[in-house]
Formats: structure tokens, C-alpha cells, sequence
């Protein structure tokens, strides 16, 4: 039989088995040696990935622990009835905050420990409430010595895992310290069920992989085998008769114990990168990763047994596969130059064909039409020639119908979107209108300035001047809930309640305005379907000035009034519940005498939650009173462009969250003199 006469496919399987035989053994012992030596390339990838991983997986939960934790230690309802434990009403303030606190912590259990009767507090989901000491700690007994020796640290908290014997309980504990200035007056703090926390995230890994969490001094805190876990070892009270448990005490090396060390310290030193190292483990020659974590002080650490660890698997495999498969490509040339002359010829002549069929010529000539594949597909070509250019004159006038749809669709939603922003325009105007700028303007002169920056063109952020013919005045601002449209639309509400409440209550108690005003917006949106969908609680801080009784009294609902001489800053607080808020209650007012060489400042959340820095965290109250601290005594004008600056540089790249309004006032020693106004407002 001579090969000419063979059709297409039994050509082409000839040249391939040929080829395939040729290329096979070398091919197979070449890719062999290879994967062998890109094994511990892979293996590395995968420990420090893995480890990686298993840092952020522990760090998130117990990151927010710690955060609720530390705010729970730093609350000041905690830290007054730590000062007077024997006021009961100081201990039900603290216990209804408490319990707060515990509905928000994952396994919902805190407790607390008084430094000076050393009563231990415990509330949780699985026992009922009880504001009673479930046990007393005695510096004598072994088993409270964790709270003694964590008192007497130099760290604000540590975390520990550690059984507690009289709650009966295992749990990685977080405990924060309690104080006021240098007085350290007990810890405060949750437990993570150490059950849950290492079913989550050690029990659940591939064969071969062994995770860990060691502390700073290298003991266990986290493992799959509950046997190796070093409990108490960071308060420095393990339990009695037990020795802390090492990752260096389990090595067969004698040099692995030092590396390690260099490791963790290196670790610690640059906490970006995952140091690696080889060591005898149980036995088994294993590659430890380890990444470590500041804000716990944990060293995650990761055991790889190569030999059965599925370190081949995933992208690192394809790439090794891609390798070879380029190996035999270089091979099956040969195979490429024994099928070029029975196969490649008489299909790249009908590859030209296809290609000016492609290109439109549809009365191109075809290759001469044998008796094998390549002539049926010669014929199949012809057929298809004539279908296709029937078929593109059908699609080429449907296309231009739809295109000339389309068209009119964009210019009806460039109308459409031109309509919608000089509408938003003229809302701004509108906006812009009901802000007492000229009455500021009369009665503070250069003695005052606003910030106000609506996040979008309209925004949920006003500000208000009343005075009576008495030299009273009140100045306030508000904080609507909502951005764009809906906050704006919230500040026509709001300003009718408070326009309405000054009427009729005048001037003189900021507390009755905001109370008059919460009644008003409840009765406004007590109808409204949109209620359940739509948040319309305002946070509000209003100022009375009396000059003729040289005082001034405040009420705020969410907002503070900050005063500042540049010597001190002094912060009246605000009512913890804002107007609308489902709560009802009323509001206070707060009588301070006026002082005439002070500045002083209200601000809304949009300024003190900017995102910003180099961790994206709010700009917060400490940061804003630091800078008020620095400018008060500079000129209005000199602190406003401060203060926006401040805020800018503190942003950079970051989008702003909420609007932002700033007003600030002093008052000379006969009251405000009138003059230039300065006010801030978006370009």
C-alpha cells in the first residue's frame, strides 16, 4: 500500500505515533528531572502562602476582639465604678455598657477583675446575668497568679491561652488593663473558645502541613494536638506541675533550636516577609514558614512534610507542565517536518483560499477537489462561501439599523444626564440659601469661621444662627443621616424642626430646642412608608451665648462643643442619642462661663471619621483636639486654612467618606465684633 493513497486522518496518525515513539523516553526522563528539581522551589511557595494565609485568618477575629476588648478597658463607665465600686448606680451603668459589649464579641462573654478586691466579673450567653463576683482572686493560689503577674507587665494586654479552673472553661483569653493615669486599677477583657478557634483554623489543613501559633518566647499557644499546647505561658503562670511547652523542645536537631530563634527574631524585625528553615520534626525531615503577627505578638508557624504535602498541585504543577510539553514541542519538530510535505501543502493552499474568503472575496478559486479529506473539505469550503456572503449582507443592514438605535439612545441619556446634574445644581444653590452666612457674618465678624464640604454636590450637613433682642444667640450645627439627595432632603426637615422649636421655645435652653425638634421628626416620619428603608436620626450640637449673663449653655445630640485657649482643650459631651433615634429621652443642658480667650468648635463625624494615613484609620477626636491645641490662639482665618489643610494632607489618596462641616467661634471681651466673614465651602 503506498502512502499517497491513505486519506488525511491515517497520514496523520502515522507521522504522530511515529513521532510520539520518538519522543516519548526522552521526554518522560527530562520532565522527571524537572519536577525533581523544582520540588523545593514549590514546596517553599507553598508553606509561606499557607502561612500567610493562616496569619490573616487568625488575626482578623481576635484583631476585633482586642479592638472591643481595649474599648471596653478604656470605657470611661468602666473606669468610675473601678474608682467607686460601692456606688450601685455607677455598677448598673457599667453592666448595662457591659452587655453591649458582650452581644458584640464572637463567642459573647466578658469579664472584668478589680485590681483592689480582686472580684472576678463574668457574664456570658450559656449563664444567666449576674452582677455579682463569680469568684475572689488570692495572690496565694497558683491558679490566679495570671492576673497578678499581668497587672505587673509592662504591656497594656496580653493574649493567653489558659484554662480557667473555677469557670470551668478553656479559651484563648484577651486581657487589657484598666487604668486611670498611672494607676492600674484591673483588667477587662473576652475569651475565644479554644475548641471553636482550633477547629477553625488549625484542625482544617492538608496532609502533611502542621500550623501553630507560637508566642514571643517561642511556647505553643495554638496546635492540632491539644497536648503540645503551652497553657498560661504568657501571663507567666502556667498551670501546676506543667512545664512550658517549646517548638524547640519538640526538634531532633541540636542546631535547630538557634535557627529557629534567628528566625522568629527576623520574623519579628519585618513582619512582611515569611522566614524559612529546615528542621528535624517528630521524626521527619520538614520546612517551617513563620509569619508574625504585632498586633497579637504571635509567631503563625507552618510545618511542611514535602514527601506528603500537595506542594505539586495548583499553578506551580501547570508551570512544570508547560515545561515539559515545551521540551516535546522542541522534540516533535521533527514530526512537523515529516508531516510538512503529506499534510501542510495541500492544506496551507486551502488555509490561502479560506483566508481571501475571509477577507471578502467570495469568488476566490478553490484547490482542486480530491478524493480524499482535503477534497471534501475543498467542496465544503465552496458551499460555505456562498452561505457566509449571503449571510454577512443580511448582518451588515442589521447592524446599521441597530447602530443607528443606539445612537439615539445615547443622546436621549446624555439629555437625560445633563437634566439630572443641573437639577443637582440647583439644589446647591438651594442648599447654599438656608445657611445663615450673613447673620454669622453680623454678629461674629472675623471672629469666626466655617468648614462646611458636602461629600457630594448636595449634602446631609447644615449649620444655624438665632439670636433674640436680648443679645442671646444660638449657634449650632447638624449632621443629617444620608449623602447627595436623600441628606439634603433631610436637612429641609431638619431645619423646619429646629426653626419651628426656636419659635416657640426661643433661644435660651439649647436641651428644650433639641427635645421640641426630636418630637417634631418623629411626628413628621411617623407615617412615612419609607421608615423602615430610609435612616433619619441627625446628630445636632447647639450653643446658647448669653453675653449679658456671661454664660453659655449646650446640648448636643451626638455631637460635642470643644473649647480650647491653647494651654487646654476641654470637651462638653454631648447626649448619646440622636434626634429621631428609635430611644426617647431627653436632652441636658450644660452651663459653662463664658470665656472670652478661648475658641470654640463644633464638628461633625464627617471631619473626625475621615479615612486617611498610612493605615486608613479615622482622623479621629485625639488627632483633632491635638490640632485645635496647636492653632487656637493663631487668627480665625489662619485656622480655618489649618484645619482644612490638616484634614487634606491627613486624606491624600484617600475618596472623602461623609460630609464635613467645622464652625468655630470666639467672642471678644464685649461680645463679637462685626467684620469679614471667613467661610469655607467646596470649589
Amino acid at each position: 500500500m503506498r502512502i499517497n493513497s491513505l486519506g488525511l486522518r491515517a497520514k496523520s496518525m502515522l507521522a504522530l505515533g511515529l513521532a510520539c515513539v520518538i519522543a516519548m523516553v526522552p521526554a518522560g526522563l527530562v520532565g522527571w528531572n524537572v519536577l525533581e528539581g523544582v520540588r523545593a522551589y514549590f514546596g517553599e511557595a507553598f508553606a509561606e502562602n499557607f502561612t500567610r494565609l493562616n496569619r490573616e485568618q487568625i488575626l482578623a477575629p481576635v484583631s476585633r476582639e482586642l479592638a472591643l476588648s481595649m474599648r471596653l478597658a478604656d470605657s470611661h463607665v468602666t473606669r468610675r465604678w473601678l474608682l467607686d465600686k460601692d456606688d450601685p448606680d455607677k455598677r448598673d451603668l457599667f453592666f448595662a455598657e457591659a452587655e453591649g459589649y458582650r452581644r458584640d464579641f464572637r463567642d459573647q462573654s466578658y469579664f472584668l477583675v478589680s485590681a483592689q478586691s480582686g472580684h472576678y466579673y463574668f457574664n456570658d450567653a450559656g449563664e444567666a446575668f449576674s452582677d455579682k463576683p463569680r469568684y475572689t482572686l488570692d495572690p496565694d493560689n497558683p491558679d490566679d497568679a495570671w492576673f497578678f503577674n499581668t497587672l505587673d507587665q509592662e504591656a497594656d494586654y496580653n493574649i493567653n491561652v489558659n484554662p480557667d479552673v473555677q469557670l470551668g472553661t478553656t479559651r484563648v483569653w484577651i486581657n487589657v488593663l484598666v487604668q486611670e493615669g498611672e494607676q492600674r486599677m484591673g483588667l477587662a477583657g473576652t475569651g475565644l473558645d479554644l475548641s471553636g478557634f482550633l477547629a477553625e483554623f488549625i484542625h482544617d489543613h492538608p496532609e502533611g502541613v502542621t500550623p501553630m501559633i507560637l508566642d514571643r518566647n517561642g511556647a505553643i499557644q495554638a496546635h492540632p494536638d491539644p497536648e503540645l499546647i503551652s497553657f498560661g505561658s504568657t501571663t507567666g503562670s502556667p498551670g501546676e506541675g506543667q512545664a512550658i511547652i517549646t517548638l524547640a523542645g519538640q526538634f531532633s536537631g541540636s542546631e535547630d533550636g538557634a535557627r529557629l530563634e534567628r528566625a522568629m527574631a527576623m520574623a519579628k524585625a519585618t513582619p512582611d516577609q515569611v522566614p524559612l528553615l529546615a528542621v528535624n520534626l517528630d521524626g521527619r525531615e520538614q520546612l517551617l514558614a513563620l509569619a508574625y503577627a504585632p498586633e497579637l505578638k504571635w509567631h503563625v508557624v507552618t510545618a511542611v512534610d514535602l514527601g506528603l504535602a500537595p506542594v505539586m498541585e495548583g499553578a506551580w504543577l501547570r508551570g512544570g507542565m508547560l515545561a515539559v510539553a515545551f521540551i516535546l514541542v522542541i522534540m516533535l519538530l521533527g514530526f512537523g517536518l515529516a508531516v510538512d510535505r503529506l499534510l501542510l501543502r495541500p492544506i496551507r493552499d486551502l488555509r490561502q483560499s479560506a483566508g481571501a474568503i475571509a477577507q471578502g472575496d467570495y469568488q476566490v478559486s478553490l484547490p482542486q477537489a480530491g478524493r480524499d479529506e482535503l477534497g471534501d473539505l475543498s467542496r465544503a469550503f465552496a458551499i460555505m462561501a456562498q452561505r457566509v456572503q449571503n449571510h454577512t449582507k443580511e448582518l451588515e443592514e442589521r447592524v446599521e439599523e441597530r447602530t443607528a438605535r443606539l445612537r439615539q439612545s445615547n443622546l436621549e441619556m446624555a439629555a437625560a444626564q445633563r437634566q439630572i446634574r443641573e437639577s443637582i445644581d440647583s439644589a446647591s444653590l438651594i442648599q447654599r440659601a438656608i445657611l445663615p452666612d450673613a447673620r454669622l457674618r453680623d454678629r461674629f465678624g472675623p471672629h469666626h469661621f466655617v468648614l462646611w464640604r458636602p461629600r457630594d454636590v448636595v449634602g446631609g450637613d447644615f449649620y444655624v444662627f438665632h439670636h433674640d433682642q436680648r443679645d442671646r444667640y444660638l449657634v449650632g450645627v447638624v449632621d443629617c443621616a444620608g449623602h447627595g439627595v436623600p441628606g439634603a432632603l433631610m436637612t429641609m426637615l431638619a431645619r423646619s424642626a429646629l426653626d419651628q422649636a426656636v419659635n416657640q421655645l426661643g433661644v435660651d435652653s439649647p436641651a428644650a430646642v433639641l427635645s421640641h425638634a426630636d418630637a417634631t421628626v418623629r411626628e413628621m416620619m411617623q407615617d412615612a412608608d419609607s421608615q423602615r428603608e430610609v435612616t433619619t436620626h441627625m446628630d445636632v450640637g447647639l450653643a446658647n451665648v448669653d453675653l449679658e449673663r456671661g454664660v453659655l449653655r449646650y446640648a448636643g445630640a451626638r455631637i460635642s462643643l470643644y473649647r480650647s485657649d491653647g494651654n487646654r482643650v476641654e470637651t462638653v459631651k454631648g447626649g448619646r442619642r440622636a434626634l429621631g433615634d428609635r430611644r426617647v429621652g431627653q436632652y441636658q443642658d450644660t452651663e459653662l462661663p463664658l470665656d472670652y480667650a478661648s475658641t470654640y468648635y463644633l464638628v461633625t463625624d464627617g471631619y473626625l471619621d475621615q479615612a486617611g494615613g498610612e493605615a486608613g484609620y479615622g482622623l479621629g477626636q485625639t488627632q483633632f483636639k491635638a490640632l485645635i491645641l496647636a492653632h487656637a490662639r493663631r487668627p480665625m482665618p489662619d485656622q480655618a486654612a489649618a484645619l482644612e489643610r490638616a484634614l487634606e494632607d491627613y486624606r491624600g489618596e484617600y475618596e472623602q467618606r461623609d460630609d464635613v462641616t467645622v464652625l468655630a467661634f470666639r467672642l471678644g471681651a464685649g461680645g463679637a465684633p462685626t467684620s469679614e466673614t471667613v467661610i469655607s465651602s467646596p470649589s
